[in-house]
């Protein structure tokens, strides 16, 4: 098959689409992820005994579970279980919710441990207590720190937005496939999918570098 760059052009107003779904999605999932992951890596790192382990499930779950295998039992087990509905695009938002909500933790669990005990110690020293240590000193020094593995993160999860065509989600590969139905040029329209995904995560990367440059700490 010849490729034809005309299909490309024809294809991208489509799946611009796409990508803006595409995005909000995982916009969206991962702010309301991000609170889940802080308060579950704080669990996790200095919490109790029933706390950590409460988090501790919640994240091998999670973690131990597929991404396809959780938006399928939220999108179609879910309302078998309790009468409720629940559309393609909200399955979508709490799936990326839940999923990056497990590994942000561990990402926040990590970081918060990586501070050196000296801070802690100061910051007692002061006359703080561990709570203010914790919020005032440690906390955001760990946000700094976890700004690398949250922009990965965030790729990861524009990246299993892809899975959500199997409920019909139309972000950017359910419209290339819808595309490819009708005018059956799957070279061409992949190789624009593909294109449009690599733009938009060397942006990324490219942002985070900046960022993690003008972040930098001890």
């Amino acid at each position: 098959m010849d490729f034809d760059i005309s299909y490309v052009w024809q294809a991208i107003p489509t799946l611009l689409q796409g990508l803006k779904l595409t995005i909000f999605i995982s916009v969206i999932g991962l702010i309301f992820g991000f609170f889940i992951g802080i308060i579950t890596g704080i669990g996790r790192a200095v919490g109790g005994k029933v706390i950590s382990k409460l988090a501790l499930i919640y994240i091998e779950i999670v973690r131990g579970t597929p991404i396809m295998v959780q938006v399928m039992f939220i999108y179609f087990a879910l309302p078998l279980a309790f009468p409720i509905h629940i559309e393609p695009i909200t399955a979508a938002i709490v799936t990326i919710t839940i999923n990056s909500g497990a590994y942000i933790g561990e990402i926040t669990r990590g970081s918060i441990l990586s501070i050196n005990k000296g801070f802690k110690e100061a910051g007692l020293a002061l006359g703080l207590s561990r709570r203010e240590t914790m919020t005032s000193i440690i906390i955001p020094l760990a946000l700094r720190r976890m700004i690398p593995a949250l922009g990965n993160q965030w790729i990861v999860s524009i990246k299993d937005t892809s899975l959500f065509l199997v409920i019909g989600v139309a972000e950017l590969t359910r419209q290339g496939q819808e595309i490819i139905a009708g005018n059956f040029r799957s070279l061409e329209v992949w190789t624009a999918v593909a294109i449009l995904y690599l733009i938009v995560t060397l942006c990324l990367s490219f942002l985070l570098k900046i960022v993690e440059k003008k972040m930098r700490i001890l």
